[in-house]
């Protein structure tokens, strides 16, 4: 079977290499442009890292929709079916109708729940003890396609990197399951109900900000489900402050919202809205991510010091 992979991340990384051990034939894999990162160094996505371990061809659009030389291109491979995971562009028809097989996504919920482009953080952000994979044939719509096949997986208590990396496993093997069945026809589909149906939407870095006005549960949920970017984040004496580690603490605040409740040797406790988050990792402005320990030897803090907005409360 002749498969052109889509994705980008290390999520769908996990589901190209699959394909790959599974000995399908790929002739392209199509990927996000490279991005520029620290002192303007090129940094490749996962999956056309591993395409070029691979020797497999890849492609690049800004825009696939506005790509006619890559849609022709797609149209001369005529594969037997396009896999996409995590790309991060919507396919036209064009493309949608090129695959005898159709197009399959690798989705990283259990839908109709969560549909969009970021169910993972999602899932953490609002607190779900469980979410999953479901392989589902693409429509025009967004991920409103039917569904093939699902596996639940236990999400409880993990931040973004660990839920991507549980449900990167899952989707590979799932995928690798799937894929025969929709060959041979003996894949069920199920339509959506879209009055279950929920959404998750673009991340932007200002979804990152709090000045902890939310419950001390809901801002170490976003502590997790923001941990790669764009981080939960504050701002003490107009520096920039990325937290990356926090615990609920169950006492009633004994300041306005952002204050300083009180320090120990190895954390801090912030007032919130409701509740308090003991601090352990965070991340200053310029600086390396460390221990709240170690911060505090360089930055000391105390009882009525306040996070807060950038230009001062």
């Amino acid at each position: 079977m002749k498969i052109v992979f889509m994705g980008t991340p290390a999520f769908a990384a996990k589901s190209l290499q699959k394909l790959i051990d599974e000995g399908y034939e790929i002739p392209l894999v199509v990927t996000q442009p490279d991005r520029k990162g620290n002192r303007n160094k090129m940094v490749l996505s996962e999956v056309r890292k591993l395409a070029l371990e691979h020797g497999i061809e890849t492609a690049q659009p800004v825009r696939i929709k506005r790509d006619p030389e890559l849609i022709e291109r797609l149209g001369e491979i005529a594969p037997d079916m396009i896999v996409v995971a995590a790309f991060g562009q919507i396919l036209p028809k064009s493309v949608l109708d090129i695959p005898r097989l159709g197009c399959i996504n690798v989705h990283g919920s259990l839908l109709p729940k969560l549909r969009g482009a970021s169910p993972m953080q999602a899932a953490v952000l609002e607190g779900f003890d469980e979410s999953g994979i479901t392989i589902m044939r693409m429509a025009e719509g967004l991920d409103t396609g039917d569904m093939i096949s699902k596996c639940a997986c236990d999400i409880k208590g993990k931040n973004f990197t660990e839920v991507s990396e549980i449900l990167a496993e899952a989707g590979a093997e799932l995928l690798a399951q799937t894929i025969p069945q929709i060959a041979d026809g003996t894949a069920v589909y199920e339509v959506q109900n879209d009055e279950e149906a929920t959404y998750a939407g673009m991340i932007s870095k200002t979804d990152g900000y709090t000045d902890f006005s939310e419950s001390a549960e809901r801002i170490e949920r976003k502590i997790r489900a923001f941990i790669e970017w764009p981080a939960c984040y504050s701002y003490l004496d107009g520096q920039q402050v990325k937290f990356y580690k926090a615990e609920v603490i169950d006492e009633e605040p004994d300041g306005e919202p952002g204050t300083v409740s009180r320090t120990d040797k190895k954390s801090y406790y912030i007032n919130c809205g409701s509740g308090k988050l003991r601090v352990l990792e965070q991340q200053l402005q310029g600086k390396k991510r460390m221990s709240a320990g170690d911060f505090m030897r360089g930055h000391k803090l105390s009882a009525g010091d306040r996070f807060g907005a950038e230009e001062g409360l």
